[in-house]
């Protein structure tokens, strides 16, 4: 993976097909643009390039705070990699960048990607007050000597699909949903650290995630999972939420292993989102939040073998 963090950083030595978005998520839309993107350009004999932002212009321009990304910048560099990607550039979106002309930006492109193709979503526009629509950019490459290529975004039965539909599906638990849209199981990551171990007192030991407080987690609800560490990989009942049984505060996600008893303290682990098996709720007691657990381990080994 070729994945830098500013574009002053990528001098590239060959011509470059060119795409630049948020693309958080990388969900099937994107992967539409960018696999034609990347078969164009090996076809060719040039670098296909994704130019990305972080943070996300709308945690700049408007203030979001909170869980809003549906992948850090190196899970995206990662999914886009595996679409074929050459280079990723993951460029600071800050209130310098936000006041860069249109055309400044593009000459940019073309001293460090040596840009020929530009390939854009037709309602793409870039630079200050996004004075770079599609026709601003097809004039400038008529002026300078690249190619603006507009591509159809993807479509579902209620219009394109985007990540604002994919984040509201998550929240709601629907990860299954999620899936559809992304082309994948939704996953976060995190070191596995020290919780209240109430888990192991009871006989279900848990891995507490510490999950990167600007991700997206799905909504509260106990979920069949695979967890991975390394190159080991386990199926697992995965809670989040609140563990209102013991009044817990602050949402957590804690993932039951099954078949598994070994101490991955400090280790990094992803979780997998298949399926939710049940809302979160609150027990009248130990034996009863027990019997439940045993349940939804059960549950969750059915649906995962399948």
């Amino acid at each position: 993976m070729n994945h830098v963090y500013n574009l002053v950083d990528a001098c590239l030595e060959k011509p470059s097909l060119v795409t630049i978005g948020v693309f958080d998520g990388v969900h099937i839309g994107h992967q539409h643009l960018i696999k034609q993107l990347v078969d164009e350009a090996h076809r060719t004999e040039r670098l296909a390039v994704v130019l990305s932002f972080f943070p996300h212009p709308d945690v700049v321009l408007r203030g979001w705070q909170g869980r809003y990304y549906l992948t850090t910048p190196e899970q995206k560099a990662e999914q886009l990699t595996k679409l074929g990607v050459d280079n990723v550039i993951t460029h600071p979106f800050d209130d310098t960048i936000r006041h860069v002309r249109a055309a400044d930006f593009v000459d940019q492109l073309l001293d460090h990607l040596k840009m020929q193709d530009l390939w854009v979503g037709a309602d793409f526009a870039l630079g200050y007050q996004r004075e770079g629509n599609v026709d601003f950019l097809r004039s400038q490459g008529n002026e300078k000597g690249f190619t603006l290529r507009t591509i159809n975004l993807v479509a579902n039965g209620s219009g394109t699909i985007n990540s604002t539909a994919i984040r509201k599906a998550l929240q709601e638990g629907d990860v299954e949903q999620a899936r559809t849209w992304l082309g994948r199981s939704y996953a976060v990551a995190g070191e596995v650290v020290h919780g209240e171990q109430r888990g192991r007192k009871i006989g279900f030991p848990t891995a507490n995630v510490a999950v990167w407080s600007e991700q997206v987690i799905p909504g509260n609800g106990v979920y069949a999972c695979w967890a991975q560490f390394g190159d080991e990989r386990f199926m697992a009942v995965t809670n989040v939420g609140v563990r209102p049984t013991f009044d817990g505060e602050g949402v957590t996600v804690e993932a039951h292993l099954l078949d598994f008893n070994r101490d991955i303290y400090g280790k990094q682990l992803t979780v997998t989102f298949e399926t939710r098996l049940r809302a979160e709720k609150k027990f009248n007691g130990i034996q009863e939040l027990i019997a439940q657990i045993g349940a939804d381990a059960q549950a969750g080994r059915e649906y995962l073998s399948k």
